[in-house]
């Protein structure tokens, strides 16, 4: 768990929500947990997580690496309140009346984060980590979207784990996704394919990898990127759930 303050709480999450006071002594005056987390979220967006560490951001900033440490304990502290800043997330915007389209808004906006911090997806969470202004904020605007609807506490947090880990599942996809070329295969090669993955022994995936729909078909605007499958299997979970919601009504 790390350091914790005197009361028992985690360093990490007092930093966070600004209860635990900065160094008030040193040569570090005009430092800030605030301005070290911004800087080093600026350095993952442009260069990725690699590329933080604790002596560039403190040359970046104008101090020894030394001054940072009176701030941040290690690096892992640092990335945990990198992943865990409130700022990540895009602004709330006005909510739907609808619950459907509520929840279709949390889930573009969480994966609109990723999307413009992939770096977020490469640090490991767990039960610090929930605790953080960021996981907090997310879970809230997860919670606000299914306001209303039927459901204990147990169900509206299983919902909130549900979409999170879909969407995450989802931005690495595309993360990894990211520069590579399509695949576009010729007669040939298929013919050449064709010869391994047969209908005897795949007698449901070969139809689909051999017509070329799976992958190696022809390159075309619709079919770069996930961005069908995403939509596709959002819509089946929010239906899912909307489907629940009436068998429970009727019941």
């Amino acid at each position: 768990m790390g350091e914790t303050t005197d009361s028992g709480l985690p360093r990490v999450i007092a930093i966070a929500w600004g209860t635990h006071a900065a160094p008030q002594r040193g040569p570090s005056r005009g430092l800030t947990h605030e301005k070290i987390v911004e800087r080093a979220v600026q350095i993952a967006d442009e260069d990725g997580l690699a590329a933080v560490t604790m002596q560039r951001l403190a040359e970046s900033l104008g101090f020894t690496t030394m001054s940072l440490y009176r701030y941040v304990a290690n690096k892992d502290e640092l990335l945990m309140l990198m992943a865990g800043s409130e700022a990540l997330m895009p602004p709330r915007g006005k909510p739907a009346a609808d619950w459907r389209e509520r929840l279709r808004a949390w889930a573009d906006g969480l994966r609109a984060t990723y999307q413009a911090h992939p770096w977020m997806l490469e640090i490991v969470r767990g039960p610090v980590s929930v605790l953080l202004p960021g996981s907090v904020e997310i879970v809230d605007r997860g919670l606000e979207a299914v306001d209303g609807l039927d459901l204990d506490d147990q169900e509206r947090i299983g919902i909130i784990l549900a979409i999170t880990s879909y969407v995450s599942a989802f931005a690495i996809l595309e993360r990894d996704l990211a520069g590579q070329e399509d695949l576009e295969f010729g007669p040939e090669a298929m013919s050449e394919l064709g010869e391994v993955i047969t209908p005897r022994q795949f007698p449901f995936a070969a139809p689909l990898f051999l017509s070329g729909g799976y992958v190696g078909g022809p390159v075309t605007e619709e079919t770069l990127g996930v961005e069908f499958e995403y939509e596709f299997g959002l819509d089946l979970l929010i239906q899912g759930l909307a489907a629940r919601q009436a068998a429970r009504g009727e019941g």
